[in-house]
């Protein structure tokens, strides 16, 4: 790649021009080559409807059109502000003042160019788009007679489709696309159909892998993952990272953090400035951390029984050999404080008091109300997820990471689409969406049985309603202290549920509200001084009681926790060195696990 096409400036040379012609003729042709063969071989599939979208939408439009008078209704309202708009426009053109018919919400990034408010054609444009998208949405999405699932299925997709329509999405429609194309004399958009055409050699021609950031520019253990550490146990399913300590002692009892295996672990240790792992570790703890593998189709037959076996038991008896203590504070994240639950379920069943304390980062335990992550999992989608995870072995990353994507589709796709194929640009060097684009795969047996006992049939939420490792699962027994911290803007884990969570425990459960959403409301440390956090001492019956009875606190929730974990991590001890006990140092953390890319 040439300086100028990594500054995403236009490629006047004629040299460079003829090579990226050839760099396109040379991919296409690869392209076309890989779908010829899996033409002949029948690798083609037919169009079906897995994901239930055109039944749902079938379902919805035939309970709209029986009931002609809402319809009408609706299209009167859309009529009447369509007309403000001609209206509004006919007086801006005229020189007098005019109103605004519709604004984009202050968080819409799509809007900001300066044509969006001061061009009178792109004005237009912008304001007919978000009439008739409001309008479409609300048309669709308050169909009555649909059941839950449908409805929430027919309201996300009609988002979907509202979303990929917007006019900033066009080369016509958009004035920053269309001036650069003049200005480059069209250059941009050949830059960009060379983009699209490597994002579809990456996705074996099948699929467009849009590239959020330059993946060239993170090396973990260089600049992401350098807090410094050793691997100092690992088996099939894990590594075990223990970290070096800050100077002076430190709490008896070890922290261990167990990530979700969705991704990485390292989104709590992507710089210095924002890790959370060196952040604790400098408070004093002796910070172990679960660095899951990335598995491939060997492993297609690990059940989520082994991610508790050779994972937080391996971790917890690894950790006692290491330092000699029994008794830790965990903290689970996402998919691994849904893990964690279990562990504390599991070893009060034992008697087993290793787990001093729990946290729960953003993590989902009841659910009943799943939020948005509902659309994608009922029986008919479920079954077509386990035909193609048993055919490979495991769920691919890439596969999980669009369905993650799609909750926030104008800034995780659209925005992208915009910038790479229409701009003709390359994605900035950004550490989050490299760690975002690191996706890792799923084992078969165990993500299917994640899907039906969590998500599909809320069973870990009933007393003894799953078991693990031959011992029935009651969250209802766990005695220990728990902190639960969600977030406010969550997609993934929205916190009315993680609340229901935290209400399934008898023990002192301490809830903790941040803002921002899943990744930047959990990795938000205190010199950022961002977000704010909400505390109340209480747990009413509902997340909405506990809100409006909560007192709002500026900076991070890191600190809040900080004085609760202290409680729990015993007296002061002298530091720990990695590989100086029963444990020897097998490599330097980031470890060889966390370096297993999915392709």
């Amino acid at each position: 790649m040439t300086e100028k096409e990594r500054s995403g400036q236009p490629l006047q040379d004629p040299a460079h021009l003829t090579a990226l012609y050839a760099d396109i003729a040379q991919k296409s042709g690869r392209l076309l080559t890989q779908f010829l063969a899996r033409s002949q071989n029948g690798g083609l599939h037919a169009v079906s409807d897995e994901l239930g979208i055109a039944q749902a939408f079938f379902q919805a439009w035939a309970r709209l059109l029986s009931d002609p008078f809402k319809l009408a209704e609706a299209q009167m309202r859309y009529w009447q502000d369509a007309l403000s708009l001609w209206q509004n426009a006919a007086l801006k053109l005229m020189g007098h003042d005019a109103r605004k018919v519709a604004e984009p919400h202050h968080a819409d990034r799509r809007f900001r160019h300066e044509d969006w408010e001061q061009n009178f054609l792109y004005d237009y444009i912008k304001q007919s788009y978000l009439i008739a998208a409001r309008h479409l949405h609300q048309t669709l999405g308050r169909v009555e007679g649909l059941d839950g699932r449908t409805a929430k299925k027919v309201d996300f997709y009609t988002r979907q489709y509202i979303d990929a329509l917007s006019p900033s999405n066009f080369l016509l429609t958009n004035p920053e696309v269309l001036r650069e194309t003049v200005a480059s004399g069209g250059r941009n958009l050949v830059k960009g159909l060379n983009n699209l055409l490597g994002d579809l050699a990456r996705g074996g021609g099948e699929q467009v892998r849009l590239r959020m950031t330059d993946e060239s520019a993170f090396q973990l253990g260089v600049n992401l993952a350098t807090t410094p550490g050793k691997v100092v146990f690992q088996n099939e399913l894990m590594q075990l990272i223990q970290y070096y300590p800050a100077d002076g002692p430190v709490y008896r009892r070890p922290l261990l953090i167990v990530p979700p295996w969705i991704n990485k672990y390292y989104i709590l240790d992507l710089r210095e400035k924002n890790s959370f792992i060196k952040w604790a570790v400098e408070e004093g703890h002796t910070v172990f951390v679960i660095s899951w593998v990335n598995p491939d189709e060997k492993l297609a037959h690990k059940r989520f029984d082994d991610y508790l076996t050779e994972g937080t038991l391996a971790a917890l008896d690894a950790i006692g050999k290491a330092t000699g203590e029994s008794e830790v504070n965990a903290i689970g994240y996402c998919l691994g404080g849904t893990l964690l639950a279990c562990t504390l379920a599991y070893l009060q069943a034992r008697k087993d008091r290793r787990i001093v304390s729990g946290t729960f980062l953003a993590s989902m335990i009841d659910f009943k109300e799943a939020g948005e992550l509902e659309v994608f999992i009922d029986e008919k989608q479920l079954a077509a997820l386990e035909k193609r995870m048993h055919q490979r072995g495991y769920l691919e990353g890439s596969e999980m990471a669009t369905t993650f994507n799609m909750l926030r589709a104008n800034d995780l796709i659209w925005s992208f689409v915009v910038n790479n194929y229409l701009l003709g640009r390359d994605p900035f060097p950004f550490d989050l969406l490299y760690w975002n684009s690191d996706s890792t795969r799923m084992p078969a047996t165990m993500h299917s049985y994640y899907l039906r006992n969590m998500y599909l049939e809320n069973r870990l939420a009933r007393p003894g309603g799953i078991e693990l490792a031959g011992t029935p699962i009651d969250l209802a027994r766990v005695k220990a202290p728990l902190y639960f911290v969600s977030t406010l803007e969550d997609h993934i884990a929205p916190w009315h549920s993680t609340f229901a969570g935290a209400k399934l425990f008898p023990g002192p459960v301490r809830f903790v509200l941040g803002g921002s959403g899943h990744i930047a409301g959990i990795a938000n440390p205190p010199a950022a001084s961002k977000y704010g956090y909400w505390t109340n001492p209480r747990l009413p019956a509902s997340a909405d009681q506990w809100l409006k009875g909560a007192s709002q606190h500026p900076g991070s929730w890191w600190t809040d926790w900080a004085g609760w974990v202290a409680q729990h991590g015993g007296d002061k001890v002298p530091a720990r060195i990695p590989g100086k006990g029963r444990l020897k140092a097998i490599e330097d953390a980031p470890g060889a696990y966390a370096k297993m890319r999915a392709h």
